[in-house]
């Protein structure tokens, strides 16, 4: 096993050009095929979930592996649905135990022609592409937005369009907005009709010229850097104050952990400023990707808090609320787990490992928010560093401009 050791700088003094979002260039390469992919995407992601995605439009085989990408296998498993021809979809072994059966049933309700390969529910799956009549779905709004973003981006392909009604409480309702958004500057017609339904005409995409700009979830691990150290001085290029990110809101709230954001002509500047909260407490239901950083950053600052709708954690890369719980646990945190949606952390200490190794469950955000750690645990070491080549691939490259001195062990 691999592993990185740290040393840390006086002071983290940087300037550093953020990976472009893969959130907007997955949603970008999708509607971008769907409008006949003339004009040129700028600025594209080179995380490995957008490579996957890039080589699974690009090749004609009759097998795509997605690897660990959860992303491309809901997104390609709503493209291929339209596209002609007979493919089969998988992954890793996690992803074939990721569940995807609600997507499925929404999809084979417009017409879609979806075997399950394998294990019912899951991956891997036979798709076979092909004309969908449907133009009425209803789905429940607390499944994952990929599913809804996958449907919604397929739509404008659709002979009647589609009118999607959301029930109950919308998840992660900034990453929806964010696909409209996206299909509007590709042409599609497509609004809020009321508070959970979505309306999508039968308006073809339009091929224009895209640029992506950087993420703002990569740069939630340098806001937790700024809040761990003393006089820090980060400038983050290619950040934006009118961004259509959700996970801009990171910033708000990192406001409230006394660092300040100062936008320039060409990013931000992160400085730290004022006191800690008694504790923090706050619903991350639309910001589910922040979760690792803001329950990392609070217990290494000593502020209790209280996070909840985190139910969507259970199914991403690895099982987040209990890595969580047990990788902090090794740095001496009590984290309770509640309601299947909430972390809380009311001060309880208890053992520190004497030299912790912290495990990332082949999870790219466990590796890079437990890697500012090092700033409170000099002995801290990240097992398997590499999986934040998911969406982050330069990021220990930075991590070394900022002055932190890397070790790799055995």
């Amino acid at each position: 096993m691999t592993c990185f050791r740290f040393s840390v700088p006086a002071s983290v003094r940087a300037s550093l050009r953020l990976p472009a979002s893969k959130s907007i260039s997955n949603r970008a390469l999708i509607i971008h095929a769907l409008s006949g992919g003339e004009a040129r995407l700028h600025n594209l992601s080179d995380c490995d979930d957008t490579r996957v995605m890039l080589r699974a439009l690009r090749e004609e085989t009759p097998e795509i592996d997605i690897m660990a990408a959860g992303t491309a296998m809901r997104f390609l498993t709503a493209y291929f649905s339209v596209t002609a021809g007979e493919r089969v979809l998988t992954g890793t072994e996690r992803m074939r135990q990721r569940p995807i059966r609600p997507l499925v049933d929404a999809l084979r309700r417009l017409g879609a022609d979806i075997a399950y390969a394998a294990n019912e529910g899951f991956p891997p799956l036979r798709i076979r592409g092909g004309r969908l009549n449907g133009s009425v779905i209803e789905l429940r709004g607390d499944v994952s937005s990929q599913y809804i973003s996958a449907l919604l981006m397929i739509a404008p392909m659709l002979p009647h369009g589609l009118t999607l009604r959301l029930s109950g409480t919308i998840v992660s309702r900034p990453y929806i907005d964010l696909t409209l958004h996206l299909m509007t500057e590709f042409g599609a017609d497509v609004s809020w009709a009321s508070e959970g339904e979505i309306v999508v005409g039968p308006k073809p995409y339009v091929c224009v010229p895209f640029t992506v700009e950087s993420d703002w979830s990569a740069a939630s691990y340098w806001y937790q850097v700024a809040a761990l150290s003393d006089g820090p001085d980060i400038e983050l290029l290619g950040l934006f104050r009118r961004s259509h990110q959700g996970d801009s809101r990171g910033a708000e709230l990192f406001a409230r952990l006394g660092v300040r954001t100062e936008f320039t002509e060409t990013g931000v500047r992160l400085r730290k400023e004022g006191v800690l909260p008694e504790r923090m407490d706050e619903d991350l239901l639309d910001i589910p990707d922040l979760a690792q950083t803001f329950v990392v950053t609070c217990a290494l600052l000593g502020v209790p808090f209280r996070f909840t709708g985190l139910q969507s954690l259970r199914i991403k890369e690895t099982d987040r609320l209990t890595a969580l719980r047990t990788e902090l646990g090794r740095l001496g945190f009590v984290i309770e787990e509640t309601g299947g949606d909430t972390l809380c952390w009311e001060g309880i200490r208890g053992m520190v490992e004497e030299n912790p190794v912290m495990r990332t469950y082949e999870d790219h955000r466990m590796a890079m928010a437990f890697a500012p750690a090092c700033l409170r645990f000099p002995n801290l070491r990240i097992a398997d560093p590499h999986v934040v080549s998911k969406s982050y691939p330069h990021f220990w490259d930075d991590w070394k401009r900022a002055g932190f001195g890397i070790m790799r062990e055995e």
